[in-house]
């Protein structure tokens, strides 16, 4: 994970052969792991929600990955490393690992190597879960990368209609309202949320996201909302859109990842965007290594010697 990190262009090209080779060996996307999103505002109690999930599964034999991106620190870029202070279930535990990831100048809630960590991962553990920043356009984006994405709002969140303008409904797979021991509140929020989703579902898919009543502080609603997550995983392989999701996430990965390396000019070198997502949606799951090949191309074309 550290060579998906390193920048140099031989590294990068060692990383996307990497990559590459463990695509190869899960071409089929139902006996990869469960890659679970987990997004909502600052405060929302993400990363104690999470570590209580870890736990949980844990005690069933499940083995866990977690991409924590976290905001950069102004000074030296890194990550804040807050998820690490909050999550202890994987302290001493080898069926636990978490890597933390600066968000830097990302706006989305995610970093660049948030999906090939979590091809690394997926290739070792069970489940996989990428923790959003929380700001900005973290829904959406992280939606793009993941099988599964669970929103967690806190109590007081707003009503429907703000819900809906924050667009917050859209996205996600499972809802889960964090602190229920608050009360009143919580379900209040979570009513409000149910109705949102309602009122949305006539345009959804197949599945209807369910809104859970959760409190990572005293295990309420815990167990509902590890079988929620496994239920949503059932449905996406009974259906077929597993693979249709991984597909999405593979396009969104090449064109977002040649476009931040080349620029808009040296995309348009290997026919632009919509040539890219052309070629990579036919890939049949190799992602990684049409990115190294398409980067060869644009290279070439650029004049650049290899």
């Amino acid at each position: 994970m550290n060579l998906l990190d390193d920048r140099r262009p031989d590294r990068r090209d060692a990383a996307l052969g990497l990559l590459a080779a463990l695509e190869r060996m899960r071409a089929e996307p139902s006996s990869d792991a469960a890659r679970i999103g987990i997004t909502g505002a600052p405060g929302a109690g993400k990363s104690t929600l999470l570590d209580a999930l870890i736990r949980r599964l844990r005690a069933a034999g499940t083995t866990v990955g977690v991409v924590a991106v976290d905001p950069s620190s102004r000074v030296s870029g890194g990550a804040l490393l807050g998820d690490r202070a909050r999550m202890r279930a994987g302290a001493g535990d080898r069926g636990v690992f978490l890597r933390s990831m600066a968000a830097r100048e990302r706006l989305g809630g995610v970093a660049d190597a948030t999906w090939p960590s979590m091809a690394v991962l997926a290739a070792v553990f069970d489940v996989v879960f990428v923790e959003t920043v929380g700001v900005g356009q973290s829904e959406a984006d992280v939606s793009q990368l993941v099988d599964t994405l669970l929103f967690v709002a806190q109590p007081g969140a707003g009503d429907v209609l703000q819900f809906m303008k924050a667009g917050i409904l859209e996205h996600p797979d499972v809802f889960a309202v964090n602190k229920a021991d608050l009360g009143a509140l919580a379900e209040r929020t979570a009513n409000e949320l149910a109705a949102g989703v309602s009122m949305g579902a006539q345009v959804a898919s197949a599945w209807r996201a369910p809104v859970l009543l959760v409190s990572a502080r005293d295990g309420r609603g815990i167990d509902a909302l590890v079988d929620a997550l496994a239920g949503h995983r059932a449905h996406l392989v009974a259906s077929g859109e597993l693979g249709e999701r991984r597909r999405r996430a593979r396009i969104a990965y090449v064109v977002d990842s040649l476009e931040r390396r080349y620029g808009s000019y040296g995309v348009e070198r290997v026919g632009g965007r919509d040539a890219i997502q052309a070629r990579a949606g036919g890939a049949a799951g190799a992602g990684f290594e049409l990115a190294r090949v398409l980067g060869c191309e644009i290279e070439t074309a650029l004049g650049r010697p290899r």
